[in-house]
């Protein structure tokens, strides 16, 4: 869609603290106090929220129709009008920003959550893959971005101590956020996949996100510098990796420029690149410059719930506006294998006075 027809903005921004195991929380328990911290940064209730959608795997819950549990944290009653997509909470956010966009509701909670550490997140995102021909091999997320990093290098892109230096920043910038699971100086350790080693990859761990968006004079009321959602589009690559340039993405570069990336300069860019070789990707296909603050979060290389880090992109993007430390950012969201699905939105704070 790109550019909307009414102002929309995330007005606020709450997460959890992310942690390796998650094991004496059941999902229910987990979200429940993100939604609660969200709702109190505009003083709405439940009741007064016009639009409601969630985004979560069931494939990591182990279980059908699991998001319906969760909906036990936002509250059986009053009676809410409530979606869900089986991604990345950044699509439920997207969904949500339309639902506004139609005139249908003015205030909108979109929350996403994973709980990785029951089982081996490796595997389970096998079941991404093409079910003929790729999934049954079993090639994980860490192998397949192990061959994305290698075309890099072969291209004469990056290098080893490149990608060791993107890590570097990421993590140390993580020690100013308290939520993140890895914070400060993190060795990169031993292959995981030659070329990445374990600081190239994300952790492993579980954790929750929550945003409120508001249209127009709702969001002024309920902000005081709102994070206006300027556009926002998302694209998708070919299935299968072996058709793709994985040196490049012109899904992410093609959804950038429908959202306005390339209208004005951005200050900040809070990019879900769960490898170190994936932000010398989006970069390129961004067009982000030296002078463009990259993951002054720390990024999911410091964080990564599954189907929660990208919507932690958009929230933390946001946060920085809310605070004045921005005026123009993007956020991105991936899912699937090397960078297949990617969203991307422009969000910007009314200039200061």
């Amino acid at each position: 869609m790109g550019r909307g027809i009414r102002d929309v903005a995330i007005v606020a921004f709450a997460q959890s603290d992310h942690t390796r195991r998650s094991d004496e929380l059941s999902e229910v328990e987990m979200v429940m106090p993100v939604l609660h911290k969200v709702l109190a940064q505009t003083g709405l209730k439940t009741g007064e929220i016009g639009f409601t959608c969630s985004g979560s795997s069931d494939y990591l819950a182990g279980r059908a129709f699991s998001f319906t549990m969760t909906l036990d944290g936002v509250g059986a009653w009053p009676p809410i009008s409530e979606s869900h997509v089986e991604m990345d909470g950044a699509w439920a956010l997207y969904e949500a920003w339309v639902k506004l966009q139609t005139g249908e509701a003015d205030t909108a909670l979109v929350y996403s959550y994973g709980k990785s550490s029951p089982g081996t997140v490796r595997d389970v995102l096998t079941r991404q893959l093409d079910p003929y021909y790729l999934a049954p091999l079993w090639p994980d997320a860490v192998a397949l971005a192990a061959l994305q990093a290698q075309a890099l290098i072969d291209a004469g892109e990056t290098d080893e101590e490149a990608l060791a230096a993107i890590a570097a920043r990421s993590r140390t910038a993580a020690a100013d956020n308290p939520h993140a699971q890895l914070r400060g100086d993190v060795p990169m350790g031993d292959y995981q996949v030659m070329p990445l080693r374990t600081g190239d990859c994300p952790p492993v761990g579980d954790g929750a996100a929550a945003v409120i968006l508001a249209a127009g004079d709702t969001a002024r009321r309920l902000c005081g510098r709102p994070a206006w959602i300027r556009g926002i589009d998302h694209r998708i690559e070919a299935h299968s990796p072996g058709v793709r340039d994985l040196t490049d993405s012109p899904s992410a570069r093609l959804a950038a420029e429908r959202a306005g990336v390339f209208d004005a300069p951005v200050d900040t860019a809070e990019l879900h690149a769960p490898f170190t070789s994936q932000e010398v990707v989006l970069r390129k296909a961004l067009g982000l410059d030296e002078g463009v603050v990259v993951n002054p979060s720390g990024g999911p290389l410091a964080a990564n719930p599954m189907m929660a880090a990208g919507l932690i992109r958009l929230g933390e993007a946001a946060a920085r506006i809310h605070r004045g430390e921005s005026d123009r950012a993007v956020a991105h969201a991936t899912s699937g294998p090397c960078l297949q699905q990617n969203l991307v939105a422009v969000l910007e704070g009314d200039s200061h006075e």
